[in-house]
């Protein structure tokens, strides 16, 4: 036969300890985990902040910012197309033997205009009626070099290239809208 259990059990008295806890500790109490996220957190900003503006020397163009700073016209450039970076440079193509030969090139900056906005050359001047229709008929831009404002800039109907691929962006699983300062 079965006893009928009471419901109520007894357990043995034990003194009563407090737990202890890591963040009652001195070494972690709440004071110092603020002081500690405060440091984090600061560091991260200063990070981010100095790698964003880090350009000490002209060898080291590392942001669109700087080649905006640069381009000729910059208020202009940024206004009506988009800062580049021109390089110029030589080819020599021999045909007996078949060989090619390339110059030094040399980097300056430079600026390439919206189509929309090739009216400003003409108002200057700096192109003609003729040199426009050709350059609209090939579906060109027009890209320049040296000041606008100066008597001999480095005026140049040029081609787009949509070959011309970003491969820092398509790296797979990175995917990046298209911006709108990317139609031309």
């Amino acid at each position: 036969m079965r006893r009928k259990s009471s419901g109520k059990t007894v357990t043995p008295s034990r003194p009563s300890t407090p737990k202890s806890s890591i963040f009652q500790s001195p070494l972690f109490n709440v004071t110092t985990i603020a002081i500690l996220a405060g440091v984090f957190v600061l560091g991260i900003g200063i990070g981010i902040a100095f790698s964003s503006t880090a350009t000490f020397t002209p060898a080291n163009v590392a942001s669109r910012e700087f080649i905006d700073t640069k381009a000729p016209n910059p208020e202009l450039c940024v206004q009506y197309g988009a800062s580049a970076m021109v390089m110029d440079t030589r080819l020599f193509v021999t045909l007996n033997p078949f060989k090619v030969y390339v110059g030094q090139p040399s980097m300056r900056p430079g600026c390439v205009l919206r189509s929309s906005n090739w009216a400003i050359l003409e108002q200057r001047k700096l192109v003609t009626g003729d040199q426009v229709r050709e350059c609209k008929n090939r579906l060109n831009h027009f890209a320049y070099a040296g000041d606008l404002n100066s008597d001999k800039p480095d005026i140049s109907c040029t081609y787009e290239n949509n070959d011309a691929k970003n491969f820092f962006l398509n790296q797979p699983g990175a995917s990046a809208p298209t911006l709108e300062t990317e139609r031309f």
